[in-house]
């Protein structure tokens, strides 16, 4: 096509003739009129970006990953303690447990707790007392957990010794004299025990952020362990407590459970105490079932156990954990006696109700509280929350 000619083509439809110009489409930059295309420029690329089905993916996984952590952690800090509480048991107590039938998840098993409170002072240097005695049973199936309480005035037969009260077994032959004490007299097969050192529990609460219990009344205690200086605790009149739910640290929740005689009540006697600290025990299992507490466990695995010198291992903690956080329901029943006064000590002489106690206890018969005016050392049992 000579010098500026335009192309044209021929036109053969409708009433136009001649000519019309071709034009020619434009080039891109980089074409060479072969059919080649540059490539694409990055910068024209669509940026892609995570939908909120994929946030939802990454912090579900991190979740996870939290939780991995967190549960691994608190096994390996409860762990460390349990081995640390199974150290501290004595030798030979082990021999006069029954075996545990199957898991705790699943299974009843009873536990014998003894609690022990080495209180400063010269009299009691060197001496080791169970000062509060408790049976504690788990009941899967019915979703609920049974106290029952042991005086520690209980005139008993203790074996290989004369007939005493039943807190001198731990004191002249240990937890495993204890154990077939208890047994003996009870008929119950112990299939673990705990035994708590009260004075241990202070920290322990402090480190808890303190518990919550609900006092039942009044109290005006005979002044013991003074917290103020040696002129103002001569005039001091003793610990007060006023009635209904309160927050207490770990020096006041070891002082209500020490509490033995109160002023406002001249009826309460040992069985009173032993009531008191079976109620500090119970807030600080509630409180070390807590969310708060849980989330903490890594923290606090070994501490929580500290107090504590037990056969009982990781996993069986697990899960009794978890069988008080189930329970809805608890059943609390006392043993009892007739007030006695023997070589000028004061004994209860056992009486014929402890038998239809136990079988309440054992779920073979329905719970029957103590008889009205039936004395302050009448045994029975009542029904109440978890």
């Amino acid at each position: 096509m000579a010098g500026g000619d335009k192309p044209y083509r021929v036109y053969r439809g409708g009433r136009q003739k001649g000519r019309v110009p071709v034009v020619a489409p434009e080039r891109a930059p980089g074409d060479d009129g072969r059919g080649a295309r540059p490539p694409l420029l990055r910068e024209g690329r669509p940026s892609r970006r995570l939908g909120w089905g994929r946030w939802i993916g990454i912090g579900f996984a991190g979740l996870l990953l939290v939780l991995l952590l967190w549960a691994v952690t608190s096994w390996l800090a409860v762990r460390g303690g349990v081995n640390a509480a199974n150290d501290r048991l004595e030798g030979g107590v082990r021999t006069t447990l029954a075996p545990q039938d199957g898991l705790l998840l699943t299974h009843p098993t009873t536990i014998l707790l003894l609690g022990t409170d080495h209180a400063i002072t010269e009299a009691r240097a060197g001496l080791r007392h169970s000062d509060s005695i408790l049976l504690v049973r788990t009941e899967p199936k019915f979703n609920r957990i049974a106290y029952l309480s042991i005086p520690r005035d209980l005139l008993v037969d203790v074996p290989g010794f004369d007939r005493d009260r039943i807190n001198t077994a731990y004191q002249v032959g240990g937890a495993a004299l204890a154990v077939r004490t208890v047994r003996g007299y009870t008929g119950i097969p112990i299939n673990h025990i705990a035994i708590v050192d009260f004075a241990r529990f202070q920290t322990l609460i402090d480190e808890l952020g303190g518990i919550t219990i609900d006092v039942p009344a009044r109290i005006v205690s005979k002044p013991f362990d003074c917290p103020y200086s040696a002129d103002r605790c001569a005039r001091w009149e003793g610990w007060r407590f006023a009635k209904g739910e309160q927050h207490m640290d770990g020096r006041r929740a070891l002082v209500y459970a020490r509490i033995r005689a109160n002023k406002l009540d001249p009826a309460e006697s040992d069985i009173t105490r032993g009531g008191r600290q079976q109620e500090v025990l119970q807030a600080i299992a509630s409180k070390l079932t807590s969310p708060g507490t849980l989330a903490r466990l890594p923290f606090l695995g070994d501490d929580a156990l500290r107090p504590l010198a037990t056969d009982i291992g990781t996993w069986e903690f697990v899960q009794l954990g978890w069988r008080k956080f189930r329970a809805d329901k608890t059943l609390r029943c006392r043993l009892g006696g007739d007030d006695l006064n023997i070589g000028g000590r004061a004994v209860l002489s056992p009486v014929e109700e402890n038998r239809n106690v136990v079988a309440m206890f054992m779920g073979v018969s329905a719970p029957q509280p103590a008889l009205p005016g039936s004395g302050p050392f009448a045994p029975g049992c009542i029904v109440g929350k978890g």
